[in-house]
């Protein structure tokens, strides 16, 4: 291979180059760091109402064209929909929250009594595996257990005053959530009324080519995001058979019921079966349910390994990334920015991919390639001989 050794000039120019594009790159990150991401927290509301009407756009026009109603009361209807419906789950799931509440309230007394009983059980087994253990072993194991339990006693005060330090913060928050919802919602009422309007001002000031780009990299996010959600949507499918089935071998009361909720549950990243199934473990191991409590530990195992081995391939097979890549984006995302960086990871490495393959980065590719045939026909350069 014989490579390029560029003139002092043309290698001025390309140095030059691949610096000015470094420090473009990293002022845009810092400027996304300092800039962006505390004006997007600031417009939350604004942007979230933007995105749902963007979502509601085509549903909104095509009841105009089939009802033949203004846009403002299809726009009033359809919100109206949306919100009653959201509005009615929560509401269920506070009210079936507040009857369990209440519930294990009055059977409080009784879950102190079993968890009594366990923990008697739990010393008496502990006395006897003590027993068969030699004197000197059990007193050093004695020692340590003693001072664990000296560091915890005085850990829980601190522990105990960060919980309820925490609970207030969150509580004090509050008002803030219900001003940015009521600012979500008028925002989205009034965004979506004027959606047509607002996307014509936008695309008759911005330039063509960035147009493109920009409906380019839409099209990709949608077909990326929508591509995650049908793999979501197989994924709870096979849980939900998962959980039928192992309800059925365990001969669980109500099986079907509960493997249908679960699997909703289970559809929904920032919950998951494991939040209703390993209390549900806990209190059955309280209450003297060993058995039981096991059995549902080992369909919840048997679900989180299909969810980490079966995701990357289906995530990838639906948005069209590779099943390594998927699992790169699903891992990265999750490190970054927690279960919303798990959603928008693969979407993201989409649009990325995309954004290459239309030739933006050519360039530099160009000057990365040419500046690499350069220092390597420099290496490959040879010092004249001396004459003897």
């Amino acid at each position: 291979m014989n490579e390029t050794k560029l003139s002092w000039q043309e290698r001025g120019r390309l140095w030059a180059r691949l610096g000015i594009r470094l420090v473009l790159t990293v002022l845009a990150l810092l400027l996304l760091w300092t800039v962006g991401l505390p004006l997007l927290s600031l417009f939350a509301p604004f942007v979230a109402a933007l995105i749902t009407a963007a979502i509601l756009h085509p549903l909104i026009r095509l009841l105009q064209r089939r009802l033949g109603v203004p846009r403002k009361f299809s726009t009033l209807l359809i919100l109206l929909l949306l919100f009653g419906l959201v509005g009615a789950g929560i509401g269920y799931l506070g009210y079936a929250a507040g009857v369990e509440l209440v519930a294990l309230v009055q059977n409080w007394n009784g879950l102190l009594e079993s968890l009594q009983n366990t923990l008697e059980q739990i010393e008496t087994m502990s006395a006897r595996f003590w027993d068969m253990v030699p004197p000197q072993l059990n007193a050093a194991v004695q020692s340590v257990t003693q001072g664990l339990l000296e560091r915890l006693s005085e850990a829980a005060p601190n522990l105990l005053n960060l919980v309820v330090e925490y609970t207030t913060e969150k509580a004090q928050g509050v008002p803030d959530f219900v001003l940015a919802l009521i600012i979500y919602i008028m925002a989205c009422y009034m965004l979506t009324v004027d959606y047509p309007y607002l996307r014509t001002q936008a695309a008759q000031h911005t330039h063509r080519r960035l147009l493109a780009f920009l409906k380019q990299v839409r099209d990709t996010g949608l077909a990326a995001f929508g591509g995650y959600l049908r793999a979501e949507f197989l994924l709870s499918v096979v849980v939900f058979f998962i959980l039928l089935v192992g309800f059925f071998i365990i001969g669980q009361p109500y099986g079907l019921l509960l493997a249908l909720v679960l699997a909703v549950m289970d559809f929904i990243p920032i919950i998951g079966a494991g939040t209703a199934m390993v209390p549900w473990a806990v209190i059955d191991l309280f209450t003297g349910h060993y058995f039981h409590a096991v059995e549902l530990m080992l369909i919840w195992g048997v679900i989180a390994l299909f969810r980490r081995v079966g995701e990357p391939k289906f995530v990838g097979d639906q948005t069209g990334l590779s099943p390594i890549l998927s699992l790169i984006s699903i891992y990265i995302g999750w490190r970054l920015a927690g279960v919303l960086g798990m959603i928008l990871g693969p979407t993201i490495a989409l649009i990325v991919l995309n954004v290459v393959k239309i030739g933006i980065f050519d360039g530099v590719r160009q000057d990365l390639a040419a500046a690499a045939e350069d220092i390597m026909a420099i290496l490959r350069e040879r010092p004249p001989k001396r004459e003897e």
